[in-house]
């Protein structure tokens, strides 16, 4: 079921888990949200790249500026973007998440974010099914909201997602800052065009 509940939602001390498929998608996703937001809890996962070793250095700085707990795994991420069993992933999320039980979970939208990934796809439905079958616990299931018009422009914000926030510039900057100086991409980069001032979810709530 949909359900609008807004950024209040997360409360102090609140347990939430960022599920991504890699370094950099939490914080040009959802990364002023996470920011508004130091007193919750904040896990981050990322499925891909522990093997990449400037890749995982930059996750670990990158969650520690975002006053999270980071975990890493590595599912292949080779250019081929060969297809990943969903079982599998399903299975290699609920080994690294510390816990199966959080009040809000953050996740790519199951078409993605711009065409295409295949990882951010099947990161996304691996979330849902695990919900679904009640493997993974969450009170509410945010899926990042953003098109790029099958290719046509940069990634950008769905306006009339269920969630809508526009981030205050000093939490925008903090953002930006973490993909262009910690992760290192060029201002030029299509990375650092879609870490946006806005953010934007599909929100599911378990009755």
């Amino acid at each position: 079921m949909k359900d609008f509940k807004g950024p209040s939602y997360i409360k102090e001390n609140s347990t939430c888990a960022v599920i991504a498929a890699h370094p950099d998608d939490e914080t040009i996703w959802c990364g002023g949200t996470i920011l508004l937001h130091p007193d919750a809890k904040w896990t981050i996962l990322s499925l891909c790249r522990k093997s990449d070793s400037e890749r995982r250095e930059k996750f670990f700085k990158a969650v520690e500026e975002l006053g999270a707990k980071g975990v890493i795994g590595d599912i292949d991420d080779g250019p081929e973007q060969n297809p990943q069993n969903s079982r599998d992933v399903q299975n290699t999320i609920m080994e690294l998440l510390p816990s199966d039980k959080f009040e809000l979970i953050i996740t790519h939208g199951i078409w993605g974010e711009y065409t295409r990934h295949l990882r951010h796809e099947e990161t996304g439905k691996a979330v849902v099914a695990l919900w679904e079958s009640e493997r993974l616990f969450a009170k509410q299931i945010w899926r990042f909201a953003y098109e790029d018009g099958g290719g046509k422009y940069p990634s950008r914000p769905i306006p009339d997602a269920d969630v809508f926030v526009r981030l205050p510039e000093e939490i925008w900057e903090k953002k930006y800052n973490i993909i262009t100086n910690i992760y290192g991409f060029v201002p030029e980069s299509f990375e650092a065009k879609v870490t946006g001032r806005k953010e934007t979810f599909w929100c599911f709530r378990r009755d």
